[in-house]
């Protein structure tokens, strides 16, 4: 569906990313779940990924179907094209409700009335002048179901988030040790969080997605903790080949697999936790204190001051610094 510039002004003008452009192509593609996600939650032992991670990485197959479509277009109408998905500055969601594919909901992601809360976006700019869609109006009333699902309050009010305190961005963006103030509400989310999309009633005209690359690998519906807590470098680029996963790195995704850890309850994986207590890197180390302070609080009472003598890092030092899990 076409979005034209004279809504540009109002919005992320697209001249500023290639000045021939005269009209915008949104496209959504469906990825929604067979289930609701969030039942997985409930199985602390294991590791949830948003759906989204589940198979292959969205960037490849999206990019791939645009080019077919500008191709087509470009052959026709001789019409310069260049697609986008997540590769450029490109407003894509209010684009998308400009073109008629949605409407912006209270959780600031694209809602459709066919495919609920679970699209992704991509664009074609094209120097062809088209027709005008017009605009999706917004039907969320007076539902706040998606802002009273996050686990971290992460809506400041409707339509606003802080990325800061978003789990998505807590597990995925941030580089750093996860915040404490927010560890026990990730519980075993260690990829991204789904809740506010799932919790959208407009996913009740959903259906699950039919683009075969985007049905979830059994792999990566709840993966055991035990065996993920356990990947090396070379193990998890393996595990997470031509997944978006595998963007974060080894050493993050551990991190939040021990954060995990650390909210299950499990006994066993002590022996991992320990393990870790040693790992090169920081941020990892300083995630398995928590969890180990989590799993065995008088052990780690009773070895924390010793460790604090041996730890060069500060932010590490910091984690055995306090008395007991918080």
């Amino acid at each position: 569906m076409a979005w034209m510039e004279e809504t540009a002004a109002r919005r992320a003008d697209p001249k500023i990313l290639w000045p021939d452009v005269r009209s915008v192509i949104m496209l959504g593609l469906n990825y929604g779940p067979e289930d609701d996600p969030r039942a997985l939650l409930e199985a602390r032992e294991r590791g949830n990924i948003s759906v989204y991670a589940r198979n292959r990485d969205y960037h490849d197959i999206i990019k791939g179907k645009l080019k077919q479509v500008a191709g087509r277009l470009a052959s026709r109408t001789g019409a310069e094209v260049k697609v986008f998905v997540d590769t450029a500055p490109v407003m894509e969601k209010p684009l998308g409700e400009a073109a008629g594919l949605g409407w912006q909901g209270k959780h600031t992601n694209l809602v459709s009335r066919e495919f609920g809360s679970w699209l992704f976006l991509g664009s074609i700019f094209t120097a062809l002048e088209l027709p005008v869609d017009p605009p999706e109006t917004d039907h969320c009333g007076k539902c706040r179901a998606c802002l009273d699902a996050c686990p971290t309050n992460a809506f400041p009010s409707p339509y606003r988030i802080d990325a800061r305190r978003c789990i998505s961005y807590l597990t995925i963006e941030n580089a750093g040790p996860i915040p404490r103030e927010f560890r026990v509400a990730m519980g075993n989310r260690i990829y991204g969080c789904d809740d506010c999309l799932a919790a959208c009633p407009w996913n009740k005209f959903a259906k699950a997605a039919s683009e075969m690359k985007l049905k979830a690998r059994p792999e990566y519906e709840g993966p055991r903790l035990a065996d993920l807590v356990a990947l090396d470098d070379a193990a998890f680029r393996a595990f997470f080949s031509g997944s978006p996963v595998k963007r974060i790195g080894r050493d993050r995704f551990v991190r939040n697999v021990l954060v995990a850890i650390g909210n299950s309850g499990e006994a066993s994986l002590l022996p991992a936790v320990r393990t870790l207590l040693d790992d090169s890197a920081p941020v990892v180390r300083g995630a398995a204190v928590w969890a180990f302070s989590r799993l065995a609080s008088a052990e780690f009472d009773a070895s924390r001051l010793a460790a604090m003598a041996r730890e060069t890092d500060e932010s590490v030092r910091a984690e055995w610094a306090y008395p007991s899990a918080s």
